[in-house]
């Protein structure tokens, strides 16, 4: 019988500065724990940080007493919660969604009503902005993943939400997540 895997879901956002990464990843490591899946970026000033922590139960424990410790280290807001392996009961299809725009406020708001309308999970989303080449447009972009029931008749959903991004001037694409 498999064992269960226990995981760490660890939140860091602070200050930007070089640095924060590898002593994150030390603190881990040092307590015999790996990170099975992260999220790293810079917004603003700010570093954020979204970690899964895989670890025993006990060495899971040593990372959250480490935590006062390692804030004040990074200057850092870290808050920690204990989850378990992901429930797999629905088959899902992973899908990639990818929109771009002029920038314009409810974009994400819009694609999220869109999924959530239709009981299709968003299991990750990446936005940016940026000037367009040659005119300097302020431009919006949204990469997401999501989890379409495969019992979806998929050409009837990506007509539907082609015809839906039209309506509001975004430039979409719905295709099979590619490995």
């Amino acid at each position: 019988m498999a064992t269960q895997k226990t995981y760490l879901v660890i939140s860091a956002l602070g200050e930007d500065h070089s640095g924060i990464v590898n002593l994150l990843s030390k603190a881990i490591l040092e307590q015999g724990c790996n990170i099975e899946d992260s999220r790293m970026t810079v917004l603003g000033g700010e570093f954020a940080a979204m970690l899964l922590v895989e670890g025993k139960w006990n060495t899971l424990a040593k990372i959250e007493n480490a935590i006062p410790e390692l804030q004040r280290q990074l200057n850092m807001t870290i808050i920690t919660k204990r989850t378990g392996e992901r429930a797999t009961g629905r088959n899902l299809l992973p899908y990639a969604v990818d929109v771009v725009s002029m920038d314009h406020p409810g974009i994400v708001n819009n694609l999220a009503g869109f999924f959530a309308d239709r009981a299709i999970n968003i299991e990750d989303m990446a936005t940016s902005t940026y000037a367009a080449a040659h005119t300097g447009t302020p431009m919006f972009a949204v990469h997401m993943t999501v989890g379409i029931p495969s019992d979806m008749h998929i050409a009837g959903l990506r007509e539907e939400f082609m015809d839906y991004c039209d309506g509001l001037n975004l430039d979409a694409v719905l295709e099979p997540l590619k490995g």
